[in-house]
């Protein structure tokens, strides 16, 4: 296995051990939780273990954070596939929560692992002031001017007189999937106390290029191997990268993305190698 390869497994046990360690306290949301989170590719999670590492600290004193980041991946997807929002089946090539359950336990489910995130990150072993600057950045990132105001714009661009334009889509898609990417890439050097700009503009780019990669796959690719729908966007006649740049000018810009991505880690040197491979599996990958 590659040290991307690695990183991402040791991620994804890491997310997963959130759960079972609170045991009977979960309840009947446990199970639902726990399958929330099982069979991701665990991205976000890595790239707080990655910066973390180059930044000096252990495994040991962030896994809380990992754990946070995948949680709230996790929450956002469930709500994401609910009939209210997206109305999916199909997630990580499964049934989608609410199809395997009902829409409540998706609904409660989902609430849970937004708690459970924030908790996660209160409870990390670092100096308070590192701590709050990390929860208040996370809260800003997933909160009504990041992710969830994406998702607000997603929506009410399905009923806009006009597809959105590519500045629109832009800032819609840097809040709704950027934003989470962003945060998790600088949360290494927020809880070293160290400059996060490099970590910041990485995570920037390689949240666009993500994204752009899911609309190149959406078009491109075959549910059995993604592990959702696709060609919805299509279908519903929503504006992406695709359908207003073109597929070869959309590849373009997402390996443009990629090498930005790359050039802002050269303070880091060599140290920073399996997060650039990060980069470039992002558009590269069939899932």
């Amino acid at each position: 296995m590659s040290a991307l390869d690695d990183g991402l497994a040791r991620a994804r046990a890491i997310a997963e051990e959130a759960l079972p360690e609170r045991g009977e306290r979960l309840g009947p949301l446990a199970a639902p939780m726990g399958y929330a989170i099982e069979g991701g590719k665990a991205l976000r999670g890595f790239l707080v273990l990655e910066g973390a590492r180059l930044h000096g600290l252990d495994e040991g004193a962030v896994r809380g954070a990992v754990q946070a980041a995948e949680c709230l991946h996790a929450y956002s997807l469930v709500h994401d596939d609910l009939p209210s929002m997206d109305d999916d089946d199909l997630r990580r090539g499964r049934p989608t929560l609410h199809r395997q359950w009902d829409e409540a336990t998706a609904i409660l489910a989902g609430d849970g692992l937004q708690a459970l995130s924030f908790e996660l990150l209160a409870g990390l072993d670092l100096p308070p002031s590192r701590v709050v600057a990390l929860i208040r950045g996370f809260a800003s990132a997933v909160g009504a001017e990041g992710m969830v105001l994406g998702q607000a714009m997603d929506i009410a661009a399905e009923t806009a007189e006009a597809p959105l334009t590519l500045e629109e889509i832009t800032d819609l898609q840097a809040k709704k999937t950027g934003a989470l990417i962003r945060w998790s890439a600088g949360a290494g050097a927020v809880m070293a106390g160290a400059d996060d700009g490099p970590l910041d503009t990485y995570g920037r780019a390689l949240g666009m290029a993500f994204q752009i990669a899911d609309d190149l796959l959406d078009v491109t690719g075959d549910a059995g191997t993604v592990g959702k729908a696709t060609g919805k966007d299509a279908d519903a006649g929503k504006a992406t990268f695709v359908s207003l740049l073109g597929l070869k000018a959309a590849q373009a810009r997402a390996s443009a993305l990629v090498e930005e991505a790359c050039d802002a880690l050269s303070p880091y040197g060599p140290d920073a190698e399996t997060l650039r491979d990060a980069a470039r599996f992002v558009i590269s990958r069939k899932r």
